[in-house]
């Protein structure tokens, strides 16, 4: 239902044998949107899990690895429209660009004109290695998104007081902002307060910590006029919301095997802020069960666009 055809796998492999400019000059020519934001809200779909080693959904350890049902679904999901733009590093935004330019030369209309392109930045810090805080720069940079006509960038830094690599990457992360407030690229900065228990990094999506990180991540770089904020949700996000007036987008998390949780989340995280903006999400769209991700992302815009409640948008879902 949702994977690329073996066809269309080989010729992006013989795209990338040929060397073939064709799908850079597509990204080159591709129109953007006159600004960020149409009406002040985003919804973004997030493809950048496994460059970090992030491949499982539920039971299968890795079921993001399968690359033609990935792309399937992300295809998918922009093919239907309810996305404002696409998150992910630069083999993903290339081979979706290499779908795309392929379309577009049998006469069908692009999916991505005045979509969103937003190029993930650092990976480094690889899932459940010794590492893993380390999050060093090792995907986008800054020239090269400019090049590739890409809309902006995202990084990320996860906080453990304990580990010194912490500040490493949040010291990685205030140059990269620089770099990029340089070349004209606007910023999704994600700060996640983390605590290392069983030998696993684990969120602290609590009040307190939330709040902190808010703080540490509104003053990374020499401005904060272009940064954007993806935070998890939390109890409380009223006061996270208060931390800070830079635009928040949620971040959904691992996949749960359904929507509705994420709904409820986004639906509260929405209420709790002027400043709370949209979504940026990636497995519990693209892997939400037995549920199309096309029908996962039209659920969400309709939360994050139409003022949907949690109720309304799951009978989207149910197709009501």
């Amino acid at each position: 239902m949702h994977r690329l055809d073996a066809r269309t796998m080989a010729q992006i492999t013989d795209l990338r044998v040929a060397g073939d400019e064709g799908v850079l000059d597509h990204a080159r020519r591709r129109p953007r949107r006159a600004g960020l934001t149409e009406d002040g809200r985003l919804v973004i779909l997030a493809a950048d899990h496994p460059a970090r080693m992030v491949t499982a959904v539920g039971e299968d350890p890795i079921a993001m690895g399968d690359r033609a049902d990935y792309l399937g679904r992300i295809v998918r999901v922009l093919g239907e429209g309810h996305v404002d733009g696409l998150m992910g590093t630069p083999d993903i935004l290339e081979e979706v660009l290499a779908v795309d330019y392929l379309s577009v030369l049998r006469g069908e209309d692009s999916f991505l004109d005045e979509k969103l392109l937003v190029g993930c930045m650092n990976r480094g810090g690889l899932w459940g290695t010794t590492f893993e805080m380390d999050d060093t720069f090792t995907a986008f940079e800054a020239p090269q998104m400019v090049a590739m006509n890409l809309d902006a960038a995202k990084m990320m830094f996860r906080l453990d007081p304990m580990d010194y690599a912490s500040g490493r990457t949040i010291t990685a992360c205030a140059r990269a902002i620089d770099r990029c407030v340089d070349t004209g690229l606007t910023v999704f900065l994600e700060p996640l307060p983390v605590t290392f228990n069983d030998g696993k990094y684990a969120v602290d999506n609590s009040v307190e910590n939330l709040v902190k990180v808010c703080g540490v991540a509104s003053g990374l770089g020499k401005t904060s006029w272009k940064t954007w904020l993806k935070l998890p949700w939390g109890v409380d996000y009223s006061r996270v919301a208060a931390a800070t007036t830079c635009p928040i987008l949620m971040l959904g998390g691992p996949a749960k095997g359904g929507i509705a949780g994420l709904l409820g989340e986004l639906s509260q995280g929405l209420a709790a802020g002027h400043n709370v903006r949209g979504a940026l999400v990636g497995r519990n769209v693209l892997f939400p069960g037995d549920l199309d991700p096309a029908m996962a992302a039209a659920a969400v815009w309709g939360i994050v666009h139409r003022g949907l409640s949690a109720e309304e948008a799951l009978g989207v879902v149910a197709g009501d």
